[in-house]
């Protein structure tokens, strides 16, 4: 357990919003600057490699796919539970926004600590009180600057807004990076 906790300490805010950033960048990379689109659909927290930097990489490619653009591009469940947009497990349609709600897992999973699980539906209830952002942030590291507040509060929005139930209400990878 004192592992975890100095491996916590030493993920500062900086590296883990360096983090989120290198893992946008790479999917805002695949899915609107590669032709054909290409679709990660198991991006998770055990496929984000850190090299010595803390610099993020997507890994394991085993389930991606490239979107055809006048296909309906129906596929078989692949990815990590938790992490799986909830229409691809009902639809079988495979889209970008697949990988953006998974994203918005692992953005909430990076600033969190841990996998946020039933949070997630706790953000998205019009019922839930307001959750405040610094019950969402890993208490196991220094607080942040103030500066650094707003940029993770901003961030978490983000994450917030990757989540919708809705696919057409994601954001795209593009406007995540813009956020």
């Amino acid at each position: 357990m004192l592992d975890e906790e100095n491996e916590a300490m030493r993920l500062d805010w900086s590296k883990r919003l360096n983090i989120i950033k290198g893992v946008a960048d790479a999917l805002s990379y695949m899915h609107h600057d590669c032709s054909p689109p290409i679709v990660h659909r198991d991006l998770s927290s055990k496929n984000i490699l850190l090299d010595a930097d803390y610099e993020a990489h997507v890994s394991d490619f085993g389930t991606a796919k490239f979107l055809k653009l006048d296909s309906s591009n129906w596929s078989e469940l692949a990815g990590t539970y938790g992490y799986i947009a909830p229409e691809f497990a009902y639809t079988m349609r495979v889209t970008e926004k697949c990988d953006v709600y998974s994203f918005g897992v692992l953005t909430l999973e990076v600033i969190k600590g841990q996998h946020p699980h039933d949070l997630i539906s706790v953000l998205l209830s019009p019922f839930s009180e307001k959750v405040d952002s610094k019950d969402l942030m890993d208490h196991r590291t220094a607080p942040p600057s103030l500066q650094t507040k707003k940029i993770l509060e901003s961030v978490i929005m983000v994450a917030i807004e990757c989540l919708q139930t809705i696919p057409e209400r994601r954001p795209t990878m593009k406007h995540s990076l813009t956020s």
